[in-house]
């Protein structure tokens, strides 16, 4: 029997390329410039630098908040001297010791808990037990490195063990096809898949390692009468020097956006982002 449904020709209505409009146009220059992170961000800083100085200005209280100009005249004085950097250069060999033993626990405490179940009931109990618990309390009974390593070692303990508990079946079967097996599996397969856990740990562990010494150098300094950066702004608080205090307080956030901005960015830049982990 002939085909009684006969199915319609498919009509393409062709038109000239210019009816299309504008395909494709050149960004302004504003918009070219306003795609730029580090110019938004430029500028941002110098917003809050305005207002700033103005609020300072209108208040005309130096004792209470002091203008940018006399903190910024305050910060050059002291890094003349060369008192600040020594504070900042004591506080960071103190941070350094600290931040280093508690990535290094970190580390064995996660491989031993990715690799044995003793250690995975180890890690939750201990890590139950102790994260609650302030840093800023131990420093009756503890030294200082050991306050900074109890910061540091259980945020980037946790992210880790995540990430490597999120490490798909398929990559470890594929490692394991590879023969790898305990710190081989480890080393080769999960670290660089559980990277972005691992690099977010880092960064929670360095804010809360920093914010530690600095509160605990404002109360107990560091050690044989020689402070660090907290300390600083302690004595200044002291002496009524509040451009002093200002100026201390500034250098904690230039080194906090120096190691977020030149540090950990550029790891990320080179690691998670490169590897299309992160957009």
């Amino acid at each position: 029997m002939p085909d009684t449904h006969v199915r319609p020709e498919i009509l393409r209505d062709t038109g000239d390329a210019g009816d299309f409009g504008v395909v494709e146009k050149d960004l302004t220059i504003f918009e070219r410039l306003f795609n730029q992170a580090w110019l938004r961000k430029t500028c941002l800083v110098i917003l809050m630098a305005v207002v700033w100085e103005l609020y300072a200005r209108h208040l005309d209280n130096p004792l209470l908040v002091p203008t940018l100009s006399d903190t910024l005249d305050a910060w050059w004085s002291a890094v003349k001297s060369g008192v600040l950097p020594d504070r900042v250069g004591t506080s960071l060999q103190v941070l350094a010791i600290g931040f280093s033993a508690g990535v290094l626990l970190a580390g064995i405490l996660t491989v031993l808990a990715i690799t044995t179940q003793i250690g995975t009931d180890f890690l939750e109990l201990i890590t139950a037990m102790l994260n609650p618990l302030p840093a800023i309390a131990l420093l009756p009974l503890a030294l200082i490195v050991f306050v900074l390593i109890h910061s540091v070692l259980w945020p980037l303990a946790l992210n880790t063990h995540a990430g490597f508990r999120g490490v798909s079946a398929t990559m470890r079967m594929v490692g394991r096809n590879y023969g790898l097996s305990g710190l081989g599996l480890v080393f080769k397969i999960l670290i660089p898949a559980a990277f972005p856990s691992i690099l977010s740990g880092l960064k929670i562990g360095w804010a809360f390692a920093w914010r530690t010494l600095i509160a605990a150098e404002l109360v107990f300094g560091v050690s044989s009468g020689k402070g660090g950066l907290g300390w600083y702004i302690f004595e200044s608080k002291n002496e009524l020097d509040i451009p002093e205090v200002f100026a201390g307080l500034l250098t904690i956030i230039m080194i906090g956006l120096f190691v977020d901005n030149a540090i950990f960015r550029t790891l990320e830049n080179k690691t998670v982002r490169r590897w299309g982990m992160q957009t």
